[in-house]
């Protein structure tokens, strides 16, 4: 769970690794100076730690926040943080919390804050697209553009309070067409470790009008070095809007045989591959669906996994099947008749399959009474949030485990088999959702539930996330994402050549971030200042 971050502590506040309390508070000082001291926050740190850990074992801690309000706030605070050593750990709502939520990845570090920094910079609806800040939120963006009277729509995630930037920047997963392999950013602005300022692609060229349209520019393309990176941070993003269809069908396909999932994964791959499916379904299994409107209590209050015989009775009960797969269509109607009908006909060609959906026309789209309709054509919501009390309430939790997988037939069943044994191993429900990256990938979502008031039960679900990672990692199935728990066991899967992408990444950090302020340990990140001093430390 929490590492081994057990760094000095000054009157209860917890130090950053190599500093003293007297260097913090000149540190500290200098940026309230520069910014105003309103904008520096040292007192209450509730909000910044992992959510669902046990209440008193976080030790993920940091020693303040600072929340700047612009760009040159942020310069000021990366030079300042420079010169005294200090870490930062960036965050733009620190609402990713099956991953470690708002918490550090090193005890003592000071929060980067960008709540304060949340503006919808510019939309255009001729080309399609918005400028936005990185506290700016999904609920953010969709106001804005329906203040504007724009006809747009943004590919959004399932939980509207999340942050449209930090949740690109992780990669992280959207439903509509531009959500196809992270395809809807263009153009980062990015201040470095030394507070320079740089500009992604076309943006490196002054009054550039293509900077939110094309994503290349003229020599290498840096803008991927900074998702999931420590090497700079992102103050500014464009991001691709979609011109709101004719028609939206949302589409939802259940499968009642447990043992027909692999060939639907078979024939979803090929329709995406055609293109008749241009969009990120989602496919399910029953308890992940059941998390979403229901408690674990309200079917079953045994110990160990619930039972197969309860599983097939919740399936028959929410009327979902044993997997339920939600998707859609989008465009004029001729076209979205003609892809119903030949998606319809291939996927009822396996046995225990249905496929339903109803069309819609754009005055519908915020009146739909379902929120993951909503969400498939970029109205947020916070109704999904429901999923982490599966297993205890208010006081529920989850650590997520999220590994890539090809997308067939014969690795949606090995990924399923292996995950579904390690779980009944380990004592929890398998909960999974199996979403594609692309025609050809997907991420294995493993949600891993527990009660956050259950201490043996929480330490259990952290080491059982973590070895997941190692025994994934044997085949081959790398996570896209980690957890801030087990980001360097995470990393450690990527071995080939004796690490040679850890090496290369750690070499750009060293040449940007000599003396490692920005996230040390992201993604397994760490530099050569935290190597030297002993990090990753044993947990």
């Amino acid at each position: 769970m929490g590492e081994e971050h057990k760094t000095a502590q000054d009157g209860g506040r917890p130090l950053p690794p190599g500093l003293t309390g007297e260097s913090l508070r000149v540190a500290l000082a200098a940026i309230a100076s520069a910014i105003g001291p309103e904008k520096l926050d040292t007192d209450d740190m509730a909000d910044f730690q992992d959510p669902f850990q046990f209440p008193g074992s976080a030790m993920n801690v940091p020693c303040g926040v600072v929340s700047p309000t612009s760009v040159e706030d942020v310069q000021a605070i990366m030079r300042i943080a420079n010169e005294h050593r200090v870490p930062l750990w960036p965050l733009g709502r620190g609402k990713n919390n099956g991953y470690g939520g708002a918490a550090p990845r090193v005890r003592g570090a000071l929060m980067l804050s960008f709540r304060n920094m949340n503006k919808v910079l510019e939309i255009n609806e001729k080309l399609g697209y918005a400028i936005v800040e990185p506290g700016v939120s999904w609920f953010d963006l969709y106001k804005a553009i329906e203040a504007g009277g724009y006809n747009l729509a943004a590919s959004i995630v399932e939980i509207g309070w999340g942050g449209v930037v930090s949740n690109t920047l992780e990669h992280g997963q959207t439903y509509m067409p531009y959500s196809i392999d992270q395809a809807s950013h263009c153009g980062f602005e990015v201040v470095l470790p030394n507070g320079d300022l740089l500009r992604t692609g076309s943006g490196a060229m002054e009054n550039n009008p293509t900077w939110p349209l094309y994503k290349r520019g003229f020599g290498p393309t840096s803008t991927e070095l900074f998702m999931q990176s420590n090497f700079g941070v992102v103050t500014k993003m464009g991001y691709w809007l979609m011109p709101k269809p004719e028609v939206y069908m949302p589409l939802w396909l259940q499968v009642w045989d447990d043992a027909q999932m692999p060939a639907v994964v078979d024939a979803l791959r090929e329709l995406m591959l055609a293109g008749t499916i241009n969009m990120r379904p989602s496919m399910n299994n029953t308890l992940c669906i059941a998390s979403k409107n229901s408690a674990r209590t309200d079917w079953y209050d045994g110990t160990g996994p619930v039972p197969e015989e309860i599983i097939d009775k919740i399936a028959k009960a929410l009327d979902v099947g044993r997997w339920m797969m939600r998707f859609a269509l989008y465009g004029d109607e001729p076209i979205v008749d003609y892809n119903f009908a030949k998606l319809k006909k291939r996927f009822e060609s396996i046995p225990s399959v249905r496929v339903t959906g109803k069309k819609h026309g754009a005055h519908e789209f915020e009146s739909l009474p379902s929120a993951v309709e909503r969400v498939m054509i970029g109205v947020p919501s916070t109704d999904l949030n429901k999923m982490s009390g599966w297993a205890g309430g208010d006081t529920g939790g989850h650590v997520d485990f999220s590994p890539v997988i090809p997308l067939t037939r014969e690795h949606a069943r090995a990924a399923q088999d292996l995950f579904t044994k390690m779980s009944a191993e380990a004592g929890f429900d398998y909960l999974v959702g199996i979403v594609p990256i692309n025609a050809r990938s997907a991420a294995s979502v493993n949600i891993i539930p527990f009660n956050t008031t259950d201490e043996g039960q929480v330490r259990r679900a952290y080491s059982h996330a973590k070895r997941m990672v190692l025994v994934a990692g044997k085949l081959g199935y790398g996570a896209y994402r980690a957890h801030l728990s087990f980001m360097d066991p995470a990393a450690d899967q990527f071995g080939f050549n004796d690490h040679a992408q850890r090496r290369f990444n750690e070499t750009i950090k060293n040449a940007l971030d000599p003396r490692g302020i920005i996230a040390p340990g992201k993604s397994g990140i760490w530099g050569a200042r935290f190597r030297e001093a002993g990090f990753p430390r044993p947990e």
